[in-house]
């Protein structure tokens, strides 16, 4: 117990010493030291996960309050590893899901491609197959992508693992030989003799055991090179599965107790247990009992050892995380609550700022709007004193202009009676020569008719040609502004004929005078002033020359 506090505690003071002494602009620096940190908890997770627990923790909330996305995935991804290795797979698959995501954002798809692998290996360990193999298809396709033949060679035997468990041997088989190419091309023994067990273990499902035998024999062999006593034991326990499956009892007792001395040399006990398993096994089937009863009470002790030290440790390991968890919690409760504190505190500050600047601002305002409405009253005073000198002169102006127009208007009324008079004196006279002149056609005289017929139409032809109807017209327009105008509204079809006609009874003429003006008959007139009530939809007993000059 000394030594697990005093490695947490090395640790913490490490990421400490990291975190205080690394300046702020080496990021890059700083982040390689938690990697290194980040192995040196991966260690000591298999010998201590509880330990482990708790400075992945730290650096979870220190990498977050630094943004660092990367070592916060990665400190996900261990304790995820962390709880797989305690079964407890809900737990394992939520920190690896979280792990996952940032991998995403980041992206660092090397580390997203071993995630979603151990993500398939937690999945198939909690009976959600098919989930396990959406997981390893897609790191496959993410190293394929990125050319990583490790990581390729990695997920081939993963899938070769997921399609063994399903039964599906040839596939499983041929996921194998796909795995040991890829490592044979990147002269990866350590990854060979992985795959060489596990074709041998495929094999041995399918009683092929002379194949298997020499699958597992060249993993034994590489192992040896390396010295790797652990693999050793795992393939010395198959090769006397093998003998003992194909009747060579004493071959297998030799392997197995190849096995036996190795697991105690290391001090495994899950070996130690298996390797005495296996030896009780053997002798079970050479009929020799006593020994087999020897080495399964040893199994049976063995492992109930392991079984009680692996409670003792999950029980330390499930203290540990509630533990972490209530400490987390009341740290997230104190912050909640310093920072509600702060926030309130900036509150009532925020609110005796702004009800100090309100008051300051009403007064300002109010004598602002105390000065503006007196320039106001100032500049109103100024406007209607000038509004009101304008006011006499434009009446002034509009004075003079009523007596000018006054007396323009006297002027050319004089001159549209003068102008009137002229006409009938014009017209009155060619009405006497006309009648003079038909007498003479009248007469018997033929050889006087023709020039004098010619006399007369001249004569008719300047009643309806007479240049004196346009200045006429010009000088009606002066003196009555508006008249055509509002006539217009009443009726827009009148011809020149009635125009001249409507003029002459705004005038207030004889219907002499207007017969004679226009060169027509009284009876005609009448003919025309009936059509003129017509167009002007007059109604039966209402006078045209009243209508007329009320307009």
């Amino acid at each position: 117990m000394y030594a697990l506090r005093f490695s947490r505690s090395f640790l913490l003071l490490c990421f400490l010493t990291v975190l205080c002494c690394t300046p702020s602009g080496k990021l890059m620096a700083q982040q390689k030291q938690w990697l290194f940190t980040l192995e040196q908890t991966e260690q000591l997770a298999r010998r201590q996960p509880d330990s482990a627990y708790i400075v992945l923790k730290e650096l979870v909330a220190t990498a977050r309050e630094k943004n660092d996305l990367l070592v916060e995935g990665i400190c996900l991804q261990q304790i995820g590893h962390i709880f797989y290795n305690y079964s407890n797979f809900t737990q394992s698959i939520d920190y690896l899901l979280q792990a996952e995501k940032i991998f995403r954002a980041i992206p660092a798809f090397d580390r997203l491609a071993a995630t979603l692998n151990y993500l398939g290996t937690v999945y198939y360990s909690n009976k959600q197959v098919e989930l396990a193999g959406l997981q390893f298809s897609e790191a496959l396709r993410i190293n394929t992508e990125r050319k990583d033949l490790k990581g390729q060679a990695f997920t081939y035997g993963n899938m070769g693992h997921w399609y063994e468990k399903k039964l599906m041997y040839d596939t499983a088989y041929r996921y194998q030989q796909k795995a040991l190419s890829l490592y044979v091309q990147m002269s990866d023994s350590v990854g060979m003799a992985k795959i060489f067990e596990n074709m041998g273990s495929i094999l041995e499902d399918y009683a092929r055991y002379d194949s298997a035998r020499l699958c597992f024999e060249k993993a034994l062999a590489i192992n040896r090179q390396h010295n790797d006593a652990i693999a050793q034991i795992e393939i010395l326990n198959n090769l006397g599965d093998v003998y003992r499956k194909t009747g060579h009892y004493d071959d297998g007792l030799r392997f197995t107790r190849q096995a036996l001395m190795l697991a105690e040399q290391t001090q495994s006990q899950y070996q130690l247990a298996s390797a005495h398993r296996d030896m009780a096994r053997g002798f079970e089937l050479m009929k020799v009992f006593d020994s087999a009863y020897y080495y399964n009470e040893q199994s049976r002790s063995l492992v109930e050892k392991i079984y009680a030290a692996s409670n003792n440790q999950q029980i330390a390991f499930l203290e540990t995380v509630y533990e972490v968890e209530q400490k987390n919690g009341e740290l997230l409760r104190l912050t909640a609550q310093k920072r509600i504190n702060i926030i309130i505190t900036i509150s009532v500050a925020l609110v005796v700022g702004l009800l100090i600047v309100l008051g300051i601002v009403v007064i300002s305002r109010q004598r602002l709007r105390i000065r503006n409405e007196k320039a106001l009253n100032e500049q109103n005073k100024d406007i209607y004193e000038k509004s009101r000198e304008l006011m006499q002169v434009e009446l002034r102006n509009k004075q003079l202009e009523e007596e000018q127009l006054k007396t323009t208007l006297g002027v050319r009324s004089n001159e549209l009676s003068a102008h009137t008079l002229h006409l009938i004196q014009k017209n009155q006279l060619l009405e006497e020569l006309r009648s003079k002149l038909q007498e003479i056609v009248d007469d018997d005289k033929r050889d006087q008719k023709k020039q004098l017929r010619q006399l007369v139409q001249k004569i008719s032809l300047s009643f309806n040609q007479d240049n004196y109807w346009d200045d006429f017209r010009a000088i009606f327009d002066q003196v009555h502004q508006t008249f055509f105008a509002n006539l217009k509204r009443h009726a827009d079809n009148l011809t020149p004929a009635e125009l001249r006609l409507v003029a002459l009874l705004r005038m207030n003429l004889s219907s002499g005078d207007m017969a004679t003006l226009l060169g027509i008959s009284q009876d005609s007139l009448r003919v025309a002033r009936y059509r003129l009530r017509k167009k002007l939809n007059l109604a039966e007993g209402e006078s045209l020359t009243g209508f007329i000059q009320n307009l």
